[in-house]
């Protein structure tokens, strides 16, 4: 039955029949969103039947009902070019893609894996064939048609089945079909998982026949170890006895003795305890030297009792089970426990909902909700009117939102979302970064042991709000665990209705891309749909305190104790200016020391008829011999070099002409980070430090 563990994730079923569908089955019963992708006339198993009495109109048929609950229907006639060019927009916005057609068929209609990849190379494509693809193996009947049936015969699954050799049997089931379908849910979550690490999809693909033959191992060790050919073994087992269907006064009985210990407590039970030690019988090889004899007396035996009494005598003792039919599964307490048998309701008022054999897959983190209805033909092609071609990150929002993501590189953010049952929750971060800005994309990290956590990992929305400087008191009531949060701080709803701090510098409502685990924490990353900036300084935090990123005083007061320095890297473009003296030794622009301040120093600057602007502080260190205090700002720069300083390029900065160590060190970081766009902040002694960075902060050493 439904869970939710595969939500977010999109596929594209193309597939048809037995194979393709019950792959896709598996990954809707767990949350996935399976878009049937059918042509005018749908599925060719919507046709194959049983019909119910009251489906006079032969509408729904159990083939289909059963497979393809659950699932979403769109048509789409891909041989048309309009068809094509829609699917593949659609296409672009899925993980997955699964066919079960010939080889070449989506390349005649110009969608092949690689023209539908370079639009979305995330994509995972999955191809289930008879005799597999080219891509990954050219089989001399690639292009044979296949169904179950003869994947079942070539695959060597019918040589081994059957009371004797002239008499091949295939099995009930579609296992060709199903055992694919299933080796292709497995192939494509593991190629999801890689997908998620890397950002790279790729072509998966799973022969019928390729599965028959690892469904029949045994045959095939068998035949290397014995050199013997494998042939039908009836119910019965060559290497084990009892092993295998045995009659019952009204059936049949499973049995499985492999150990000795069970053959003797079975020779007690049927009341012939002498067997147990029977020099004959008491070993497993011995028995399997007289399995004739040793099946003989077993059934001997079991065709005197019914399956209820046999059940009541062997039942729980040895490896014992009565063979089932449908109506004997309908009526097992087991299967009642386990909800083997699910309801998928009718989507007409007054029927009765069909029965199902429900999923089999258990997660103990995970409850199963209910079934949900199969798709009618095109039910959801509006899910086509909401397409749109791919939009650029500056159409979405341009430098807008290139500078709302600067604004957060080391400020400290309150991450909001709701409960199922509307209740809000937050908590406060001291670091979340960009990740992307096409598609727009954010992280925060959500650590396991906090309150929120569970409520996180199930959000489908939330907003990250960047605190500004004045916000000190928002930051240490989200870092709490009081239940008072949104009680005592102002918030409005955003579109989504998630919760967004007021007076926050900039606010993201995000939707969840994706859940990546890492250690102690959970990495969510989220896609933002919509933002909000204001102007300000962000709210920064280091070792414990709380300091503001911006140009205020508060800083420069916090590092005067001792004397302090003020001084800038100030760029223009790919340029930095610095200060000459006589000997030709090179250093940042100060402060005078009249007014060394960062006021003192863009005035300073401003006579000498320079334009300046300061962004954040750069690096803030203590001299350790002095007690002094350096604080380097970073900035930009326009107009002539003064006398007394010159330009340098960034690229080639003479930096053995920097005499002081720290300074040469920051420099050289700053030639660094000015190449990737991206400055930290360094805070420490001349020796030692931290970094802090978008993505962080490391150990810095001088």
């Amino acid at each position: 039955m439904s869970t939710k563990i595969l939500k977010g994730l999109r596929v594209l079923d193309l597939s048809r029949m037995l194979s393709g569908p019950y792959c896709t089955m598996h990954l809707a019963d767990h949350g996935a969103e399976v878009i049937k992708i059918e042509s005018k006339h749908g599925d060719t198993s919507r046709g194959n039947g049983p019909f119910r009495q009251d489906d006079p109109d032969h509408a729904w048929a159990g083939y289909f009902v059963s497979l393809n609950r659950g699932k979403k229907s769109v048509q789409l006639d891909l041989k048309s070019p309009e068809g094509c060019a829609t699917f593949r927009e659609l296409a672009a916005t899925a993980d997955v893609i699964v066919e079960n057609f010939r080889p070449g068929v989506m390349e005649r209609l110009g969608l092949s894996y690689e023209s539908l990849a370079a639009d979305n190379p995330r994509l995972v494509y999955a191809a289930i064939r008879g005799f597999g693809d080219p891509r990954t193996g050219q089989s001399p009947y690639a292009h044979w048609p296949s169904y179950d049936v003869v994947a079942q015969a070539m695959g060597g699954l019918m040589s081994v089945t059957g009371p004797k050799a002239d008499t091949p049997t295939k099995t009930g089931p579609g296992v060709g079909d199903i055992f694919t379908g299933m080796m292709m849910a497995f192939g494509i979550m593991a190629a999801l998982r890689e997908a998620e690490a890397t950002g790279i999809g790729q072509f998966v693909d799973v022969a019928m026949y390729d599965a028959m033959i690892s469904l029949c191992e045994r045959m095939v060790y068998l035949h290397d170890v014995t050199g013997e050919v494998p042939g039908p073994e009836g119910n019965g087992h060559p290497f084990l006895s009892p092993f295998g269907l045995y009659p019952a006064a009204d059936g049949h009985i499973a049995l499985g003795i492999v150990d000795d210990a069970f053959w003797q407590l079975l020779t007690r039970l049927m009341g012939q305890p002498s067997l147990g030690q029977d020099d004959r019988f008491s070993t497993r090889a011995a028995r399997a030297n007289h399995a004739s004899e040793v099946n003989k007396i077993v059934s001997d035996w079991t065709r005197q009792r019914t399956k209820e009494q046999l059940t009541a005598t062997l039942g729980g003792q040895v490896p014992f089970g009565p063979m089932n039919t449908i109506s004997d599964i309908a009526a097992d307490p087991h299967v009642a426990s386990r909800g083997m048998l699910a309801k998928v309701p009718h989507p007409d008022a007054g029927h009765e909902p069909w029965i199902v054999a429900a999923n089999p897959l258990r997660f103990g983190r995970h409850r199963r909700g209910a079934l949900t209805t199969p798709p009618a033909l095109g039910e959801h092609n509006s899910i086509l009117e909401g397409l749109t071609p791919p939009e650029s990150t500056e159409t979405l929002a341009g430098k807008a939102l290139r500078d709302a993501f600067g604004r957060f590189a080391t400020g400290v953010t309150v991450v909001t979302t709701r409960q199922p049952d509307g209740t809000p929750r937050g908590f406060t971060a001291n670091s979340f970064t960009s990740v992307s800005l096409d598609p727009p994309l954010l992280l925060v990290c959500v650590g396991k042991q906090a309150l929120s956590f569970e409520t996180f990992l199930q959000a489908d929305h939330f907003s990250v709000n960047v605190l500004a400087d004045d916000q000190k008191e928002i930051s240490g009531l989200f870092a709490s665990q009081s239940a008072k949060k949104f009680d005592i701080a102002a918030w409005q709803p955003d579109a989504r209705n998630m919760p967004t701090i007021d007076g926050a510098l900039v606010r993201f409502s995000c939707a969840r891309h994706r859940l990546v685990d890492a250690g102690d924490h959970l990495i969510l990353i989220g896609r933002v749909e919509d933002f909000e900036t204001r102007e300000g300084h962000p709210l920064g935090y280091f070792r414990g305190a709380y300091f503001d990123l911006g140009l205020n005083s508060a800083l420069t007061e916090a590092a005067t104790a001792g004397g302090v320095t003020v001084g800038a890297v100030l760029a223009n473009e790919d340029q930095v200016l610095l200060a000459v003296d006589k000997s030709g030794h090179i250093t940042v622009p100060v402060a005078p020391a009249n007014n060394n301040s960062a006021d003192g120093l863009i005035t300073d600057l401003s006579n000498r008829d320079l334009i300046v602007e300061l962004a954040h502080p750069y690096a803030v260190y203590r001299i350790s011999k002095s007690g002094t205090q350096r604080i380097i700002y970073h900035g930009s720069v326009h107009g002539q070099a003064p006398d007394g300083m010159q330009y340098f390029d960034l690229g080639d900065l003479p930096l053995e002409r920097v005499r002081d160590g720290a300074e040469n060190s920051m420099l050289r970081r700053y030639a660094q980070e000015n190449s990737h766009g991206t400055f930290g902040f360094y805070h420490g002694t001349e020796v030692e430090g931290v970094v802090h960075t978008p993505s962080g902060h490391h150990s810095y050493h001088v």
